[in-house]
């Protein structure tokens, strides 16, 4: 087995904080995810989740005007220099200071960021190579309180910042002779944006309070007059002569004034405020939080902190429309380059939504879940995942768009256990509202809901491989609970154990049902014996979690002892035991009194599954670890890393020194929580922590593994969200059987003589992607029949695997299609004996293939419908007929059009 998985996706979670940008084109959009960016292709309906990551939570992403480039800043100021084509790292930056915003000049040549009060001015990365691509050109000084935004005008020339002194300032990009610097004033709250109108240096300020100020400048953009070289010289040595500042940058100084001199502004730029509208009325006190303005329709958006937003044209200020997204602040707003798409983003409930404010629908609307993910479930074909929420509710997502297309919220309390049934159609979820509830993914409904005859808080959750069975643990009356799919009935309670129900599992080959309790045993129960206790196994500490292997041969099991151990449950024989406490590798929280390592020795495992071949088990816990180990030799093959971000607790070993003193650590003191106590340690066993405090850290975890039925992939519900890691085969050279000759020119020999079984061969010897594809479709389709009888069993398995993978990205789907047939055709009795080994190969297959039946059939269904209305059409054309010659001509019609459908429908099953 392969275990190089690598991160290929994040799912659950849509928006954290910082700004949304859309891409060059405006089909695309980029949002900070934690300390990830995930880019959400509009047009094709993907999401995309690159694979880097920065040190902390992002605040603020800056995009080239190529859309080559983006500059991702995080909490402390660490900024990422990244590619958007290569989906790479290209250089580290820190600024030493939390940064509030940053944006590239239109032209590309530079960019500026805010930090404190200042803004520095840096030359933008070039297309050459450099050894520094940060380097500081110009730092601006004016405003006295923390800068909030930046606004470039449309030629490059000048830049507007805001500030929380509320006042804004227009700087000069290069010194102009009549605009070095200039104050605005007229606001009495915080600047949250501001904006030039196009190829102009006229400008729009807001502020927090829900006031919009309209400026007019006396100049236009090519009245700016370039300075004189003497007094460019001038005031270059008085700046290096100004010992005000104690910062000393390598680049230019420019000091501006909030009350110049008459002979400072004489024969300069002057502004004049020409309007100022509010946008609340009388009595209103809701506060803006974002806005966005598009130059070219003029069209301004404002997102408020009671989740309304407004859409206005400037300069006259006409309210065009007005609407609420949600209850929660709009953390930021962004429009599209053509000013149809408006992207929200509420962080407060993690929302992303993206509205085409002329139509008055929605492009995108996706919500992760609230609180922390708890438990997750693939389908069986692998082509989707459901996750469960302590928000109570069911999501699902599709793993190859990564988009969530139903939301299931029947549940009042949180959904500890999901699951799917072995059709793939019926989703099962059990909750501590005391309810386990069916719901159906063709018609998108709860159908059935099981319920005890007492109230219990379900805990785990087991369907059996017909579907038929579905069982419930319960974590307070200790009892099993048994119901009929078919008719919702209570069966029957299943009583014995003497602790919590932990975990339960059902042989995918027999009708056994595993549960596992906190009274340290494992019971097995025969469905078919009147539910009776087939065995008993019993342990040295409490069960957490069990799981049978996919052959149903083997049971693994995880206590809290930190131990996992393999049973053969036939014989009740303990086979073999993995000491995993160490690898799990605990951090030590910020209010934690004991070391990392004292810690890890009350720490286990919580979660376990199977791969999808039965020969090793994925572990996970309260860690940032989670560990691949191989069953029959039992030791650690792998240690997944799951996430960097130091903005979540217990992510370091050993606790931060800098946030140490004499009277203990800082983080036991709650910024602005006005008591005298600080923070209270919380109380042992304690999950959530309490979310009541300003600066809330969530703690690091993992609560639920599965892999995919593939075998391809495995997905984790974290704190960060739902992370899948992938088989990425595409940069591996992994050669088979490699022999000297084996070349690519001797396998095109090979091919150009027509000798297609020995070139397939030597293609997977040498286990090239692109050569094995070259190879496989120059055959041509009336010798695939020949040349898959003559194909040696070792390799029919593996030219099946790449088949399956190519139907994923290729567009000969018939060509395909016919290699798929002829292989099960021919091998089909020699592939049954190994059907275990093979069992996720041809899942994956089945997956593929499913993808594409469903996206052929509805192109079919709207031929068919099309063509039935040309029909009707021309059969109806100049035609004067009575009402009873119609209903006769009708049912001729039907006819014709049942008979055109069969005919359609024969050609597609042809193909």
């Amino acid at each position: 087995m392969k275990f190089a998985y690598r991160f290929s996706g994040l799912l659950g979670t849509v928006y954290r904080r910082g700004n949304l940008s859309f891409t060059r084109d405006g089909s695309a959009l980029i949002s900070p995810v934690g300390n990830r960016i995930s880019v959400f292709d509009l047009k094709n309906n993907k999401c995309e989740t690159f694979p880097l990551a920065t040190r902390l939570n992002i605040v603020c992403v800056g995009l080239s005007p190529d859309g080559n480039l983006a500059i991702l800043i995080d909490e402390e100021g660490a900024a990422l220099l990244v590619s958007l084509i290569g989906k790479c790292v290209i250089h580290h930056f820190y600024f030493h200071k939390p940064v509030h915003s940053v944006s590239f000049s239109p032209d590309g040549k530079k960019f500026v960021i805010t930090k404190d009060n200042v803004a520095l001015m840096y030359h933008a990365p070039g297309r050459k190579r450099e050894f520094n691509a940060f380097v500081l050109d110009k730092t601006y000084y004016g405003p006295y309180d923390e800068t909030t935004c930046i606004d470039w005008t449309d030629d490059s020339k000048c830049f507007a910042v805001g500030s929380k002194d509320m006042s804004t300032w227009v700087f000069g990009a290069e010194r102009w002779a009549n605009l070095i610097y200039y104050s605005l004033g007229g606001h009495k709250d915080i600047i949250v944006a501001c904006f030039f109108e196009e190829n102009s240096l006229d400008l729009y300020t807001i502020s927090q309070d829900a006031a919009l100020c309209v400026w007019q400048c006396d100049t236009e953009l090519n009245g700016l007059k370039p300075m004189p070289p003497k007094d460019a010289a001038r005031e270059k040595n008085a700046a290096k002569h100004d010992e005000e500042f104690f910062e000393e940058p390598e680049g230019e100084e420019i000091c501006g004034k909030a009350n110049p001199n008459e002979q400072e502004t004489r024969e300069k730029v002057k502004y004049s405020r020409v309007a100022k509208y509010f946008f609340n009325k009388e009595g209103d006190f809701n506060n803006l939080t974002s806005a966005a303005y598009h130059k070219k329709t003029h069209l301004l958006v404002t997102g408020f902190a009671s989740g309304i937003f407004h859409l206005h044209e400037l300069p006259d200020f006409n309210l065009i429309h007005s609407l609420s997204i949600s209850d929660q602040r709009i953390a930021s707003v962004s429009i599209n380059c053509t000013g149809d798409w408006i992207a929200f983003g509420c962080s407060g409930l993690g929302q992303l939504l993206v509205w085409e404010w002329q139509s008055e629908s929605y492009v995108l609307k996706q919500q992760g879940h609230f609180n922390s993910m708890v438990s997750l479930a693939y389908s069986p074909d692998g082509q989707y995942i459901v996750t469960g929420g302590e928000d109570g509710k069911v999501k699902v997502w599709n793993t190859s768009s990564s988009f969530c297309f139903v939301t299931f919220t029947e549940h009042t309390s949180g959904v500890t256990a999901v699951t799917f049934t072995s059709n793939g159609y019926v989703i099962l979820s059990a909750s501590l509202d005391g309810t386990v509830r069916a719901f159906d993914l063709h018609r998108y409904r709860n159908f059935r809901t099981f319920t005890s005859p007492r109230p219990s808080q379900f805990s785990c959750l087991a369907v059996d491989s017909s579907g038929e069975i579905v069982s419930a643990g319960s974590q307070d009356s200790f009892e099993i609970f048994i119901w009929s799919m078919q008719s919702g009935r209570l069966l029957d309670v299943l009583s014995g154990h003497e602790g919590p129900i932990s975990s339960l599992s059902f042989n995918p080959m027999k009708c056994v049902l595993a549960s596992a309790s906190w009274d340290k045993t494992v019971k097995l129960w025969d469905m078919l014996d009147s539910w009776r206790t087939k065995e008993t196994l019993i342990l040295n500490s409490d069960v957490l979690v069990v799981a049978f292997r996919p052959d149903g041969k083997e049971l693994a099991v995880a206590a809290l002892n930190g131990q996992i151990t393999f049973w053969d449950h036939e014989n009740a024989v303990q086979t073999g035991s993995i000491e995993g406490r160490h690898d799990l590798q605990m951090g030590r929280k910020e209010l934690d009194k004991i070391t990392a390592k004292q810690a890890a020795k009350g720490k286990s495992f919580t979660t376990l599954c199977y791969s999808a071949d039965g020969q090793s088990v994925l572990a996970g816990g309260l860690s940032k670890f989670v560990c691949i180990y191989n069953v029959k030799e039992q030791i650690l093959m792998k240690k997944f890393e799951i996430s960097c971000n130091f903005s979540l607790d217990a992510m370091e070993e050993y606790l931060d020194r800098r946030k140490m003193t004499e009277f203990g650590s800082m983080a036991l003191i709650d910024e602005g929580a006005g008591g005298e106590d600080g923070v209270a340690v919380p109380l042992p066993g304690v999950k959530r922590g309490d979310m009541s405090y300003r600066h809330f850290k969530p703690e690091i975890r993992v609560t639920c593994l599965r892999f995919s039925p593939t075998g391809r992939s495995w997905a984790a519900t974290t704190t960060e969200g739902l992370l899948i890691y992938s088989l990425d085969s595409g940069l591996i050279f992994d050669p088979f059987e490699l022999d000297i000759d084996v070349t690519p020119s001797n396998i095109r020999k090979t091919l150009h003589q027509k000798e297609y079984t020995m070139a397939i061969i030597m293609a997977f010897k040498l286990n090239e992607k692109k050569l094995i594809q070259e190879v496989i479709e120059a055959v041509p389709s009336n010798e695939v029949d020949v040349v898959c009888s003559s194909l040696p069993d070792l390799y029919v398995e593996k030219v099946l695997e790449f088949v399956a993978s190519a139907f994923e990205i290729s567009c000969h789907l018939e060509f395909y299609l016919i290699w798929a047939h002829k292989l099960l055709m021919l091998h089909g009795q020699k592939l049954k004996t190994r059907s275990v080994k093979l069992l996720p190969v041809i899942q994956f297959l089945q997956k593929s293939l499913q993808r594409h039946f469903e996206d052929v059939s509805k192109l079919c269904e709207w031929n068919i419908y099309n063509i039935k209305y040309a029909l009707a059409i021309s059969q109806q054309r100049g035609m004067k007929r009575l009402a009873e010659e119609t209903s006769v001509d009708e049912e001729d019609l039907d006819s014709d059009s049942d008979c055109l459908m069969q005919e359609v429908h024969k050609d597609n099953l042809s193909s």
